[in-house]
């Protein structure tokens, strides 16, 4: 069953990337997720205050530099893999090196 592991991160976390103390066990994951052979995409995302967002407004589409936060983690990453289940998703979740401040929201693939 495939699952998607979104990671969400703090403001300060999308700092840390440049700390190669932190940016080393992102990738140590990453490479214990395809050396298990599970991984099927992902990718990690730049700070939030890059993106652009499209909102529908009737028949019109409204463009505004970047995101409307609402909370205080921002979309990070994600990781997309292949496992038996939930508990084998749940088991790869917590392995994810977020600090205390993010989040990691495990998801089943829409199968149609």
């Amino acid at each position: 069953m495939q699952y998607a592991l979104i990671i969400r991160e703090s403001a300060g976390d999308f700092k840390r990337r440049e700390d190669p103390t932190y940016r080393n066990g992102w990738t140590a994951y990453t490479q214990a997720l395809i050396q298990a052979g599970i991984m099927t995409g992902g990718a990690g995302l730049t700070a939030p205050e890059t993106a652009t967002v499209v909102r529908r407004r009737g028949d019109e589409h409204d463009v505004q530099d970047g995101p409307f936060p609402e909370g205080k983690e921002q979309l990070g990453g994600i990781y997309l893999i292949d496992v038996p289940d939930l508990d084998a998703a749940l088991e790869w979740a917590v392995r994810v090196p977020i600090s205390h401040e993010g989040s990691v929201e495990v998801r089943p693939r829409l199968q149609m």
